[in-house]
């Protein structure tokens, strides 16, 4: 018996994951951040840190890819890793909040807060991204990635815009409070998102790219490391690989170190910082939805391949911190807020165009390892995003330290993210697959690349 490909309702219950999983993480990786900082005048190493650790324990991302590759089913996954997830959400809330009586039991109880939330993204984010790689039909992938992305960046934006409301005036009791209500809806809304759409085990209805072994058999043969060693061994996903970690380091070194630059320098509250994020996360919206309508010729031409839209969000990007590293010199006469739009726009550009390239390649290769090949680009993007994180906050102490001028510290970190990002933009893939799959948003027929697009 075979089950039909996924339908849009499908893919839009699926997004409602990504959605949950987005809000988890804004909270942890933006607002505790800053209050840690600019509230609790803790070192900006101490949240890069712990967010450095919950990327650095993706690294088990393909071994877990693997497990569902084995298994046959990713549901469980997708629910384990959420669950895991709200706990590690609450625990961090909590650890910000103890840190203030108790640093030596604050510190611990955070750091296995972000194990948690690392273990839980990693589990849950891989394995819905092989669940639409293998469920989705190659003719709907692209817009499947848009569609599901797009639904997290609105996680960051509810989050950010609602939770920042709720944190004024500020105490760690409403920060406890507003993260356990986040993690609880979050993990109702991925669990009613996911129910009954896998269904059980059984053979799914979708071509098969040419050459590829489809059987279980083959998918599990050798173990986890055999299946490593064989996704490695191709040139196209390992070069892949090398790219996702080099433009994600660009991409991830002002995460941390936004909220807590906009309070220092332009003297914004917690609250104000938190609706910049979604700021810069309204702005990643609509450059997502533009690559979508242009870039993928949605009820029209389509203009451009995705490596001149993964260029442009590059240079686009290195542009705007440009722009940031210059105003902390000018202070509150600069457009911060547009400037942050800019630069989440530019990100968008490049993020979308990156996750269709992505999806494309997914199931490339010669045999079905769907989970593993996800898992190695999941497990480059963390550890690129670990190091850009902690390397972009070290280096704000460092030259804080040595200087004793906080403006001038975050405007170097700035810059030397628009020299990565220009860096990263003569890197672009040459060849993206998915590109040769795009007019299937159209009433044209497929390519062969898009049959054997994942």
């Amino acid at each position: 018996m075979t089950r039909p490909p996924l339908s849009w309702l499908g893919i839009i219950r699926l997004g409602l994951v990504q959605t949950a999983l987005g809000s988890i993480v804004v909270l942890t990786t933006s607002t505790i951040n800053r209050v840690m900082v600019v509230e609790l005048a803790l070192p900006a190493m101490l949240p890069g840190a712990l967010v450095g650790l919950h990327y650095a324990i993706q690294i088990l991302r393909p071994r877990l890819g693997h497990g569902s590759d084995a298994g046959g089913r990713r549901t469980p996954w997708i629910v384990g890793g959420m669950a895991t997830l709200a706990c590690g959400g609450v625990g961090a809330a909590c650890a910000t909040a103890w840190i203030v009586g108790n640093p030596f039991l604050g510190i611990a109880l955070a750091v296995i807060a972000f194990l948690a939330i690392g273990v839980g993204v990693g589990c849950a984010g891989t394995s819905l991204l092989v669940l639409l790689a293998t469920r989705v039909s190659p003719r709907r992938r692209p817009a499947a990635a848009t569609i599901v992305w797009v639904m997290m960046i609105v996680g960051f934006i509810l989050t950010s815009a609602i939770g920042g409301r709720f944190l004024d005036p500020f105490s760690p009791e409403r920060l406890v409070q507003v993260a356990a209500c986040v993690s609880l809806i979050a993990f109702s809304v991925s669990l009613l998102a996911v129910l009954g759409v896998e269904g059980p085990r059984e053979a799914i209805a979708l071509p098969a790219p040419e050459g590829a072994r489809t059987q279980a058999s083959d998918r599990v043969a050798g173990g986890f490391r055999a299946a490593l060693a064989e996704v490695w061994g191709e040139p196209q996903a390992r070069q892949f690989a090398i790219f996702v970690f080099m433009s994600m380091l660009a991409y991830s070194a002002q995460d941390l170190i936004l909220e807590p630059f906009a309070g220092l320098v332009f003297d914004l509250t917690p609250g104000q910082t938190t609706q910049l994020s979604g700021v810069q996360n309204s702005g990643v919206l609509v450059g997502m939805v533009l690559v979508a309508l242009l870039g993928t010729g949605i009820g029209g031409p389509r203009f451009g391949s995705l490596r001149a839209w993964i260029i442009l969000g590059c240079v686009g990007s290195a542009v705007a911190l440009a722009g940031l590293s210059a105003a902390g010199f000018v202070g509150v006469d600069w457009p911060l807020r547009a400037n942050v739009f800019a630069l989440g726009f530019a990100n968008g550009v490049f993020a979308v165009a990156a996750i269709g390239s992505m999806m494309g390649l997914a199931g490339e290769g010669t045999t079905a390892r769907e989970g593993v090949r996800m898992g190695l680009w999941g497990a480059a993007q963390a550890i690129a995003f670990g190091a850009g994180s902690f390397v972009g906050t070290m280096a704000v102490d460092l030259v804080r330290w040595l200087t004793a001028a906080p403006v001038l510290a975050y405007s170097i970190v700035f810059a030397i993210e628009a020299v990565l990002f220009v860096l990263s933009a003569l890197r672009a893939p040459a060849r993206v697959p998915v590109d040769e799959s795009v007019p299937a948003f159209n009433s044209r027929p497929a390519s062969a690349t898009a049959t054997s697009a994942a």
